[in-house]
């Protein structure tokens, strides 16, 4: 099978159309498809953008019909326990409902808080594998980490099939081995700055950890092993880094796909065997989504990026 794969949708339902049509995907029966290919898709559909439904109405018929395939991002974990009451504390949510938890997922509960179909969608997400593991490919949100990934499939046998109650719980609690499980899975590996040093977010947010290049044994610095917008790339140090930064993924594996880490640059290859396909395209300066045409290479090419650009708004 050959592959399209697609980054971080974020709720823009117009650059996924036309993404969707320049990779000739077209029309049947009300679903996209292709007559040779897949799409696979990174995760986070919803949260940011205005087309939260029509997102979904977009993506969801194709996982069902087989015109595609996806993994779960965080935002769709996310979503799933900020619905989920607490079952320690019937009053709260296994995602606090904070203001700030409320601004990022404004969009989406604009679209589905109340309605009919919410609690529907949400028991949708929890259907979303945490990672695929095809035939010359594997696909994951954030971080590919087998020992992580062998530790929930041990302990959790139904994770690729549906996020039970148990595992969404204990993912919930911070300081759980599941918890720093799907924290890397599906938001990457952190390292914290050195000497209390911060940097702003794509949010103005004060950060004071980086997400990290989590392949990349060559890194020696913090600039080095940091991965994420290059415009935020002068605010981090140039330290020599000392923490365990690495997830053991040599060019021997085969190529891993990721999303999440909102690049803004133009697309290219992270290693000859890792693409993130997340180029901002919730930004409000526009970006891009991002997709990569999968032939079955092993080592991966530049050239097979397809993208469109969102204005900006």
């Amino acid at each position: 099978m050959n592959y399209d794969l697609i980054g971080d949708i974020h709720g823009h339902s117009e650059p996924l159309i036309e993404l969707l049509e320049k990779l000739d995907y077209r029309m049947e029966n009300g679903i996209y498809r292709h007559a040779e290919r897949q799409v696979v898709f990174l995760g986070d559909f919803i949260d940011g953008g205005p087309n939260q439904r029509e997102v979904i109405s977009i993506v969801r018929p194709m996982i069902e019909q087989g015109a595609a395939l996806s993994v779960m991002g965080n935002h769709e974990f996310n979503a799933i326990a900020y619905f989920t009451p607490d079952p320690d504390h019937p009053d709260l949510h296994l995602r606090v409902h904070s203001d700030k938890n409320q601004v990022q997922h404004q969009a989406f509960l604009a679209a589905y808080d109340g309605a009919d179909d919410y609690a529907e969608l949400i028991e949708w997400f929890r259907s979303l594998p945490m990672w695929l593991n095809l035939p010359g490919l594997r696909v994951v949100h954030a971080c590919w980490d087998d020992s992580r990934m062998q530790y929930l499939s041990d302990h959790y046998p139904s994770l690729n099939t549906y996020l039970n109650d148990d595992l969404l719980v204990s993912a919930s609690r911070k300081g759980s081995i599941e918890f720093e499980a799907v924290e890397t899975l599906l938001k990457g590996k952190e390292v914290e700055l050195p000497r209390g040093q911060t940097f702003p977010d794509k949010n103005g947010n004060l950060r004071s950890n980086i997400r990290i290049r989590w392949w990349n044994a060559n890194a020696r610095t913090y600039r080095d092993a940091y991965l994420g917008p290059e415009k935020a790339l002068n605010q981090v140090p140039n330290d020599r880094i000392d923490a365990d930064h690495l997830t053991d993924y040599s060019t021997a594996e085969p190529p891993v796909f990721i999303g999440h880490y909102w690049l803004d640059t133009k697309p290219d290859v992270l290693a000859e065997n890792v693409v993130c396909l997340d180029y901002s395209v919730d930004t409000r300066n526009g970006g891009k989504l991002v997709s990569y045409r999968w032939d079955g290479e092993q080592k991966l090419n530049k050239e097979k990026f397809v993208y469109v650009t969102r204005d900006p708004c």
